[in-house]
């Protein structure tokens, strides 16, 4: 399910629709009988027909289906609307453009059915999660799994390793497209993506998260050091206004489909920074919610850096895929 807030903005969206859908339909239908009485006329005379209709049916006495008085009603009404449709006809107009008539026959533009979302929304709502996705990870239109390249990585071998940087990234590319295009389906559920700057976590972190989020699931990207002080926030402020915003922070941290934590061992690491890492990392495995982690460090500076109680979970329920090579930013631009 997605954020509160992304919903939120979503339902406003549909109900501008249909805001603006109505004004268009009130504009001309305005125009139509200023320049064409007898169509207000028809439509007045239609209404009364409706009127009758609820009179009869409201008046204390048994109405028959097929009797006199609801026959010359029907009858009347249908003679009415047999007019209009030939007047609007004459005029050049379609009649659904005077209806109110929904956008979607699915859910009426109410957003659900019952109690599921209608695909209207939720394509709503992945434009709307997109938009904030694309403020923080300076998302492009290049930064998909489509668009990918390795040819800027070498080919050539690596120090202390058996892969080239293009081999090895080949076979992390692999790991998270299969990770995003089948979520949350795929095998591994969290990942961590070790490596220096410069290497590709953050870009194939937004790649990950456009396709999970197009996919229809809630995702939630942020950095170790916006989140330590979200948690910060909700226990030590006394500002109430700061105070509910950190607890819907660290709500949508806990709660979403995906969460995507960029940049663990930038934060001062203190113990407040221990546990509030330990607290989200191991909510999410009891929630069998998925995570994935980007950080400089490698497996033994994690070790020598968080709790064995942390390091334990990252090692034993993480996946992890370290990245090396060359800077890619320190590339000459081709």
């Amino acid at each position: 399910m997605y954020e509160p807030n992304v919903i939120q903005q979503a339902v406003a969206r549909l109900n501008r629709r249909k805001e603006i859908r109505a004004n268009r339909r009130f504009a001309l239908e305005r125009k139509l009988y200023a320049e064409n009485p007898r169509l207000r006329e028809l439509d007045l005379a239609l209404r009364g027909t409706m009127a009758d209709l609820a009179q009869l049916a409201t008046g204390g006495k048994p109405v028959e289906p097929g009797g006199p008085e609801l026959t010359a009603i029907r009858e009347k009404n249908q003679a009415l609307q047999t007019k209009r449709t030939a007047l609007l006809k004459e005029l050049g107009v379609d009649p659904a453009e005077l209806e109110d008539t929904p956008a979607c026959p699915i859910c009426g533009d109410t957003g659900w059915t019952g109690a599921e979302m209608c695909a209207c929304l939720r394509q709503l709502c992945a434009e709307e999660q997109m938009k904030s996705l694309t403020a923080l990870l300076g998302l492009t239109e290049e930064q998909s799994f489509d668009k990918l390249r390795l040819d800027v990585y070498s080919d050539l071998p690596w120090q202390g390793e058996e892969r080239s940087p293009r081999e090895n990234m080949r076979r992390v590319v692999a790991v998270c497209e299969g990770y995003a295009r089948q979520f949350p389906d795929y095998p591994l559920k969290n990942l961590l993506l070790s490596g220096g700057t410069g290497l590709g976590k953050t870009f194939l972190s937004g790649c990950v998260a456009r396709e999970v989020s197009d996919r229809g699931y809630s995702v939630v990207y942020d950095t170790a050091i916006n989140l330590f002080a979200a948690f910060e926030t909700r226990k030590f402020t006394r500002d109430a206004g700061e105070e509910r915003q950190a607890r819907d922070d660290t709500r949508r941290y806990l709660g979403c489909d995906l969460l995507i934590l960029d940049d663990l061992g930038s934060e001062f690491t203190t113990p407040l920074a221990q546990s509030t890492l330990y607290e989200v990392v191991n909510s999410r495995l009891q929630a069998d919610r998925h995570t994935i982690i980007s950080t400089n460090l490698s497996r033994e500076q994690i070790a020598e850096r968080y709790t064995p109680q942390l390091t334990s979970r990252l090692s034993g329920m993480y996946r992890m895929l370290v990245f090396y090579g060359d800077d890619l930013r320190l590339r000459p631009k081709m």
